[in-house]
């Protein structure tokens, strides 16, 4: 197992860690990564090495998703078949903590470990902010509820590293997208309880609560978009047909068939990026309108017909009852594949075999 550590203008605290992991595990091997911290933390980084640490160093800053991609390839390319355990340089991971996530990664090395903080005690109201809002959006946007959204303590086993050398974003947005990339291909999650630490007020983050966190927002805000211009198509065609034939549940049903097509095409491939196959996705789709379209029918019964509402009151609010259900439902069912880390690791080793051999031809044909 190697310790991965990302860190941007460091303090003793780094070497306090390194010293804590060299006393502990002589033969522990760390890996740290300088994201661009400049000459004024040359020493920190000569204390790193000086305790046997690996250090990579770039300039000029690149963000905290570069350096660990950085570092995920060093690892893979110097130490292979090894796994990942990430900290942060800034004492926040305890070596109790990082030993805790390191051990559950030995049980469970196709699983993303989670080390996760209870936020309990005297904790910064941004941080405590920050998360609450970052989870409960992630829950609304996966399906999945995770305790710790933000926490920079991570296992990951060795067949991961090529998948995470793909997941985009260069700063805080990385770890956020890989959580989100995980839960679209169904790699498993576990979280270990760790200790909630903050010193000096986390003063040392360079952390941006609401301009990082907002970055989660996106799948949610593509669904919504998706499910606008369909609910246009369906409302559209429910009128049209309820004046020509005062019937609400046959408008229902033609209005569902109508907006299905789109919204099914739009979703597949602008919202989850889905990589199964069209034929699978569409017959999962298809049965999940089903359902919903009885659920709609049902509710626009019993909001027009039997309650007297308004055609449109009873739409937008059938619409909004079951939007949620829906996102859930297609991140989770329709277009999301459950795949092995092994398999994940396999297609992407495939996909890049193919790239290189289209390299190859270009470059023949180039002599030619």
């Amino acid at each position: 197992m190697i310790i991965l550590i990302p860190a941007y203008e460091p303090d003793h605290r780094l070497v306090g860690l390194l010293r804590d992991i060299r006393t502990a595990d002589p033969a522990q091997q760390v890996v740290v990564v300088d994201d661009g911290s400049g000459p004024a933390h040359d020493a920190m980084f000569l204390g790193a090495a000086t305790l046997g640490a690996d250090v990579l160093r770039h300039a000029p800053n690149r963000g905290k998703g570069y350096a660990l991609r950085r570092g995920f390839a060093h690892i893979e390319a110097t130490y292979p078949g090894h796994a990942v355990v990430c900290a942060d340089c800034d004492g926040q991971h305890t070596l109790p903590d990082i030993q805790r996530v390191a051990d559950a990664l030995t049980d469970h090395p196709d699983a993303i470990v989670l080390g996760t903080r209870a936020f309990a005690g005297d904790v910064p109201a941004r941080s405590r902010f920050g998360n609450s809002v970052t989870r409960v959006l992630f829950g609304a946007a996966t399906g999945t509820r995770l305790h710790d959204t933000q926490t920079g303590l991570r296992g990951y086993g060795p067949a991961l590293l090529p998948w995470l050398h793909t997941v985009p974003g260069d700063r805080f947005e990385y770890e956020l997208s890989a959580l989100l990339e995980a839960t679209r291909l169904g790699i498993p999650h576990l979280e270990v309880p760790i200790d909630t630490v903050y010193l000096e007020g986390n003063r040392s983050s360079h952390f941006r609560p609401l301009a990082d966190s907002a970055r989660v927002y996106a799948p949610l805000l593509r669904f919504a978009a998706s499910s606008l211009a369909a609910f246009a198509v369906d409302a559209g065609v429910l009128f049209t047909v309820a004046a020509l034939t005062d019937r609400i549940v046959l408008s229902v049903v033609v209005a569902r068939v109508a907006s299905a097509t789109v919204n099914f095409a739009t979703n597949r491939r602008l919202v989850f990026r889905s990589s199964r196959g069209w034929w699978s996705s569409a017959r999962r789709y298809f049965t999940l309108v089903a359902v919903i379209l009885a659920a709609n029918a049902a509710l626009m019964h019993l909001l027009v017909t039997v309650a007297g509402l308004p055609i449109l009151a009873g739409k937008v609010l059938t619409e909004a009852a079951l939007f949620t259900l829906s996102y859930k439902a297609q991140r989770r069912f329709v277009f999301a594949g459950r795949r092995t880390a092994g398999e994940i690791s396999a297609s992407i080793a495939t996909e890049n075999a193919d790239a290189g051999r289209r390299e190859d031809c270009e470059r023949a044909a180039a002599a030619v």
